[in-house]
């Protein structure tokens, strides 16, 4: 299977993913609503105005999934991996609106309401445990394809869900805790709990997405990667890197490398050597483009690399 094949087989398996996040939270959803509109209770409510906020995110990890394993254009030529960053942007986005709308509703309960606010658990504490369930063994396999497919819309929507795991767990205690206690006032107080969960988790996913977006740059341990690849190619000609520079868009990488070969190494000897550079980062990294940009060692203005020169053509004469 050549990597063509690898990479629509991939994407085929991150469609199937993002449909089954986008059944599961539509379903869980309408049990959810059911049951904050039956018993009153507003941490349910605000659990099922999260779960919407899902529903909308997966909806946009769907289609921007779809967009972006498009081939490259007349109008994108570097491909359509963007349209991934952007949408984990939004929906990071929509993580801490729906944070801080949670934070109004049970700020204004608390202050309308206190003590004397009251409300059936029984229906609640079902629900929720249903649903940290079953958000649980969603998210965890979202979490695998994300891994796997190197898919930012994949991940966002897989922390969605993983918040509404904790965030379910938390309103299912806090329930219970209702219930055994008699103290209502509990209840606003967890969906708070909650709306804290779901803005941290906003603000990371935030951060991340515009780092894509904005072509900053790979993390350390990716960089590391690379700098270990081009450390293997010492003793087949490679004198010296002096740039090495790389991004993602979507789940492609895109590394630009300037280095330094031998003066008077022939025009086919460096490509040949380029060439291997470029699939040596291939097998590290599924999806990338490699651009190397290759200048003579001895404008490196060192005398001593200089003579190394002199010496790698002494011996390529041998």
């Amino acid at each position: 299977m050549n990597s063509i094949e690898k990479i629509d087989k991939i994407n085929v398996k991150k469609k199937i993913a993002a449909a089954i996040s986008i059944i599961s939270n539509s379903s869980l959803i309408v049990l959810k609503i059911t049951a904050g509109l039956i018993s009153g209770s507003i941490s349910i409510i605000s659990e099922a105005l999260h779960s919407l906020a899902d529903l909308a995110a997966s909806f946009i990890a769907y289609f921007s999934i779809m967009k972006s394993s498009e081939p490259a254009d007349e109008d994108h030529p570097f491909g359509h991996g963007k349209y991934e960053d952007l949408a984990g942007f939004i929906e990071a986005l929509l993580i801490i609106l729906t944070a801080i709308y949670i934070f109004y509703i049970a700020v204004e309960k608390l202050i309308k309401f206190g003590m004397d606010y009251e409300f059936e658990t029984n229906l609640g504490i079902i629900i929720m445990l249903i649903s940290t369930i079953v958000n649980f063994f969603v998210s965890r396999y979202l979490f695998y394809m994300a891994k796997k497919s190197d898919s930012i819309a994949l991940q966002t929507d897989a922390e969605h869900l993983n918040m509404d795991v904790y965030s379910s767990l938390s309103i299912f205690l806090g329930l219970l805790a209702v219930k055994i206690t008699g103290f209502y006032i509990l209840d606003p107080i967890f969906a708070l709990i909650v709306a804290a969960i779901i803005l941290r988790t906003g603000l990371n996913l935030t951060k991340q997405a515009s780092n894509n977006l904005l072509d900053g740059t790979l993390p350390q341990s990716e960089r590391e990667t690379i700098k270990n690849v081009l450390e293997h190619f010492k003793d087949k000609g490679l004198m010296g890197v002096k740039s090495i520079k790389a991004s993602k868009s979507g789940s492609k990488r895109a590394i630009q490398l300037t280095i330094f070969l031998p003066c008077k190494l022939t025009l086919l000897d460096a490509h040949t050597l380029c060439d291997e550079i470029e699939h040596a980062l291939g097998e590290n990294f599924h999806h990338c483009s490699v651009i190397i940009h290759a200048e003579p060692n001895c404008i490196s203005g060192n005398r001593e690399k200089c003579n190394m020169c002199k010496t790698h053509n002494v011996l390529q004469a041998q």
